[in-house]
């Protein structure tokens, strides 16, 4: 099956809540070396706590869980209608398979 009606998009939705789950998963986990390069020591001598990443909020971090779920639905809802539009999958297929990938979410 080769979708094609929204040129593929559907992944950019993908990548970002990939990115929001990336920053929940990072929270207070000392930065990378990469990212730490760009200070000197006094700089954190100074601000020790800068060598973490930033810890959200437990209200910032629901709104992020629940953007994700948003997300994960509406990856899978452009997907199964990217294919029908295409012509990749018929009327039944859209409703099955739209049904079958959100239950899997669950």
């Amino acid at each position: 099956m080769s979708g094609g009606a929204f040129d593929y998009n559907q992944y950019k939705i993908r990548q970002i809540w990939e990115d929001i789950q990336q920053e929940l998963d990072k929270q207070g986990k000392e930065k990378s070396k990469e990212d730490l390069r760009y200070y000197d020591k006094e700089y954190f001598e100074k601000y020790p706590e800068e060598r973490f990443d930033h810890v959200y909020r437990e209200d910032v971090q629901q709104i992020f869980k629940d953007g994700i779920e948003i997300l994960k639905k509406a990856e899978i809802y452009a997907q199964r209608i990217d294919w029908y539009l295409s012509g990749d999958d018929g009327e039944d297929s859209l409703v099955s398979r739209l049904k079958s990938d959100l239950d899997a979410l669950s």
